[in-house]
């Protein structure tokens, strides 16, 4: 039976296939296809797993000391029973052989559909079992993890919609279902096979929707209980633009969808011709596009939609996924001079590490104790909290910058005081440089404007400052006190808020008064429905995902500065901005 489910729209396009589910805690397994040839061994690489997990739990019951509890024997037994059960190595089997998942991935599946089948049990002692279940998977997953994998191989090709119709469940497109997904997972999710994905939590700004934006995956989060209602093989249809789920749709429905996936990649075949025009509006206004990346080799999307640099390196993706080891000096320099490299001599303005909030940092407990993280030690604040770590970063950065035009941008500054340490360690790296004798090169230095206290104080921002850049995303959040991560409030979660528009404008106008640069580097820089207003309060420099440029660079072509700077004004005093903005 077709059903939607809603959430909110993050990521533009249309992704259609089968549903993967994927619990939390298990988002960064493997997953992709293995070959044919490979199947009989990888059954017998899960069947190894298995059997060492059988044989530890058996060492275990035999050294049981005699004292021991008698629910302890009881349970291990159960694991026992789940890990010969007939069902759980014939499903396994199954994944493997038909739809030639790797070992990883098929147990993953499998726990999915028992899963499923014990939240459906009427006996709450049985229901409860499936906290069993998990620890048993838990124990193979580790297993199969030491046994090593091979290279995830590239995603597979997609079909047309009326062959997904025929039943071929080898190439089929593929979608990922899950409660939620941490910033390190999507770094995984970059070089995986899926096709789309929806999460039940999650807010437009949440660096999941902002990664998902960055590498142009339809994305839905929000989406409340998805991960409970669909279920594993479903086929669903992702609308990345609407917000909306729909799961087992019909073939009317199909073909619809199918034929809003064309119309949006011939759209995307139009603006690929603006790639190198100019952005320059209709009165002569030089438009610099910059980019947003998160690891180097986002560069080569940078170049090839047209970037003029990137406008933000977000630095903590480095720190991320490593299991709570840190990037030393050397990975992190090769890291930033890989990014100058890849932008062919193109300026690129990194971020010192922003970790905090909804981009959590395995190593820091200290996080975890905070009621509200997005208030708490991220950012700078974490920095200057850790010098050695920083003093670590900030060599690095100026090792870097001997190699080409870098700018150093510092998050989240609030105090002065916070400004002078930052600058007294910076001067510490340079010492601590020169008396290794290492080369480094000049950096302009930047402050993000995000939170209000920073807006408010802009005179003397630019007094330590070359250039600022404002977080929009993070502005709004600290101005309207919403947590851009809750789906719960993001509706208050509003861009065209008249204080928000406010302390936008003036930060524009302070810094072209004191023929300093200013840009915006949030959400609000790449969406397509706030270009005229921000070329209309004088804003000249924008930095969005690289997916996003050329749609920028089609509003920047069509716009005449001049004329929109009265409109602009009349929309920012507006009692209701965004009614103003859509009239205008």
């Amino acid at each position: 039976m077709t059903f939607s489910i809603h959430g909110l729209a993050v990521s533009r396009g249309i992704a259609i296939g089968r549903a993967v589910l994927v619990a939390s805690s298990r988002a960064d397994v493997a997953h992709y296809f293995i070959e044919p040839d490979k199947i009989a061994e990888e059954v017998q690489r899960v069947k190894v797993a298995r059997d060492a997990v059988v044989e530890e739990i058996t060492r275990v019951q035999r050294e049981l000391p005699k004292e021991a509890p008698p629910e302890l024997a009881a349970l291990l037994d159960v694991h026992l029973m789940l890990l010969q059960d007939e069902q759980l190595s014939t499903g396994v089997k199954h994944w493997i052989t038909e739809r030639h998942y790797n070992g990883e991935w098929a147990v993953t599946t499998q726990y999915e559909v028992f899963a499923r089948q014990f939240d459906e049990m009427q006996d709450p002692y049985l229901r409860e079992r499936k906290a069993d279940l998990e620890q048993v998977t838990e124990r193979i997953l580790r297993y199969l993890k030491g046994a090593g994998s091979p290279v995830q191989p590239p995603a597979p090709s997609r079909r047309a919609q009326q062959d997904l119709l025929l039943g071929d469940t080898l190439d089929v497109p593929l979608v990922l279902i899950a409660h939620d997904m941490a910033p390190a997972d999507m770094l995984q999710f970059k070089q995986s096979l899926f096709a789309g994905f929806a999460t039940d939590v999650g807010g437009r700004t949440s660096h999941t929707a902002i990664v998902a934006r960055s590498m142009d995956i339809p994305a839905v989060v929000g989406a409340r209980s998805a991960s409970q209602l669909i279920k594993q093989d479903d086929w669903v249809i992702i609308d990345g633009e609407a917000g909306v789920l729909i799961v087992d749709p019909s073939p009317i429905i199909l073909a619809e969808y199918g034929f809003k996936q064309r119309q949006g990649e011939l759209e995307r075949e139009r603006l690929n011709r603006l790639r190198h025009t100019p952005a320059v509006t209709l009165d002569g206004q030089k438009v610099e596009l910059l980019a947003n990346i998160e690891l180097p080799e986002d560069t080569k999307g940078a170049v090839a939609a047209g970037a003029v640099g990137v406008g933000l390196f977000r630095s903590e993706f480095l720190f991320m996924g490593r299991g709570g080891a840190l990037p030393n000096e050397e990975e992190q320099y090769q890291a930033y001079v890989r990014a100058l490299e890849g932008m062919h001599g193109l300026p690129v303005t990194i971020r010192t590490v922003d970790i905090g909030s909804d981009k959590p940092l395995e190593r820091s407990a200290r996080q975890d104790t905070h009621l509200n993280p997005a208030l708490g030690l991220r950012a700078i604040r974490w920095s200057l909290a850790d010098p050695p770590m920083f003093l670590t970063q900030l060599r690095a950065i100026l090792r870097a910058a001997a190699h080409g035009q870098v700018n150093l941008l510092v998050p989240m500054l609030g105090h002065v005081r916070e400004i002078r340490q930052t600058l007294s360690l910076l001067d510490h790296a340079r010492v601590q440089l020169d008396n290794r004798g290492v080369p480094y090169g000049p950096v302009k230095l930047g402050a993000m404007i995000e939170v209000p206290a920073a807006a408010l104080m802009l005179k003397v921002f630019l007094k330590y400052f070359d250039f600022l850049s404002v977080g929009t995303n993070d502005l709004i959040q600290y101005t309207l006190a919403i947590d851009r991560a809750d789906e719960a409030v993001a509706h208050l979660y509003d861009p065209c808020h008249p204080a928000v528009l406010r302390l936008l404008a003036d930060t524009i106008a302070e810094c072209r008064a004191q023929g300093k640069p200013v840009s915006v580097c949030g959400e609000m820089a790449g969406d397509v429905g706030m270009t005229r207003l921000l070329l209309g309060l004088g804003l000249r420099e924008f930095s969005m995902h690289p997916t996003q440029i050329l749609a920028v660079k089609q509003q920047v072509l069509r716009a005449d500065a001049a004329k929109l700077e009265a409109w602009a004004q009349q929309v920012i005093l507006s009692d209701d901005p965004a009614q103003a903005l859509l009239a205008g």
